[in-house]
């Protein structure tokens, strides 16, 4: 990253970070290095320290003194805080639609179901198509702007559902449940969408609970844990 100054430069430093955290680059449970996120980013400490202490008021990064900062690992409450919210909001904008649909968007929803199904698609493209159909289907109820709110909200949970996509073997599943969202939609059938759309949010929770079998030290078990230095660092 080139070398910048200011507001702007602070600005990009957290947004960085945060993305490292959410797409998972940087891990659950993982030791942060102020100097070696500083030296890779090309920045000073400054900026560096302040965005982890950002991240730190999400709930996506934990500092302990003496001891250091680390990744938050994936709390399972905050995650389902999140869900809540984003459930509340989603369902509430498919009663929202109008008698008739914005044709220009309807068309961009069917362009990203089609890349959707795109063969050797990327887990981080279909994220990013993922978002898009969602963010999509609020602007098809008038209630577009929403989801820059619900995006700010959620990163315990973005970090829960990428996991998920890394444990199913294609990203297929989710695509047909977009598909079946969107059929309901542009038919009218309000009742049926928002039931497909309560089904698709709630996966993440099984998803969890699969992960958390074979990989508990990714999710948090209790908030008052600190990690001990010995000749490494670990988690009690």
């Amino acid at each position: 990253m080139a070398h910048t100054n200011g507001r702007t430069s602070r600005h990009a430093i957290y947004l960085k970070l945060r993305q490292m955290v959410l797409t998972l680059e940087l891990a659950p449970g993982a030791a942060l290095s102020e100097n070696e996120l500083a030296a890779s980013l090309g920045v000073s400490r400054t900026p560096v320290r302040e965005s982890l202490i950002l991240l730190g008021q999400e709930g996506l990064v934990q500092v302990f003194p003496k001891i250091g900062s680390f990744v938050s690992r994936v709390d399972p409450a905050r995650v389902a805080d999140a869900q809540f919210l984003r459930e509340a909001v989603e369902l509430a904008s498919l009663e929202d639609l109008p008698a008739r649909l914005d044709d220009t968007v309807v068309a961009e929803l069917r362009d990203n179901l089609e890349r959707q199904r795109r063969a050797g698609l990327g887990l981080e493209e279909f994220f990013e198509l993922d978002e898009a159909f969602h963010q999509g289907l609020m602007r098809l109820s008038g209630h577009g702007e929403v989801w820059t709110t619900v995006a700010a909200a959620k990163g315990h949970l973005d970090r829960a559902r990428r996991l998920g996509l890394h444990e199913n073997a294609s990203p297929a599943a989710f695509a047909a449940q977009h598909r079946e969202i969107f059929d309901a939609v542009v038919g009218g059938d309000t009742t049926r969408a928002r039931t497909a759309m309560r089904s698709h949010l709630r996966a993440v929770f099984d998803d969890i609970e699969r992960i958390r079998d074979h990989s508990p030290e990714l999710f948090a078990v209790d908030a008052s844990t600190v990690p001990v230095r010995r000749s490494v660092v670990v988690w009690e």
